[in-house]
């Protein structure tokens, strides 16, 4: 569980310089209230969060997603409360956890 945690926690964080757009719309900020991303997200394209964990700076990872091979959207929302779309796409799919890898 760690481990995945701190690789979209790498991933959310690597992506922050340089935000994703949905390539259908126009560039704007992609950061806002933790509220408003949520409503834009949930109304737009019926995403709704599946994942999260708290980075090591303090900052909460969320993964959302409208289902398997839909839509998904990565957002970080820091301490101060400003939350950030780092990264948007198509196609989701979940991946069944492998049980073996995680043995130590």
């Amino acid at each position: 569980m760690f481990k995945r945690t701190a690789a979209i926690c790498t991933l959310a964080l690597t992506l922050m310089s340089s935000p994703v757009g949905v390539a259908d719309e126009p560039a704007k900020s992609t950061c806002e209230t933790r509220a408003a991303v949520l409503d834009f997200l949930s109304s737009r394209y019926s995403e709704a969060p599946i994942a999260m964990g708290v980075a090591k700076d303090g900052g909460l990872v969320e993964i959302l997603t409208s289902g398997p091979g839909s839509t998904f959207t990565i957002i970080v929302t820091m301490p101060n409360g400003l939350t950030c779309m780092v990264a948007a796409g198509d196609g989701w799919e979940n991946l069944v956890p492998n049980l073996q890898a995680r043995k130590i």
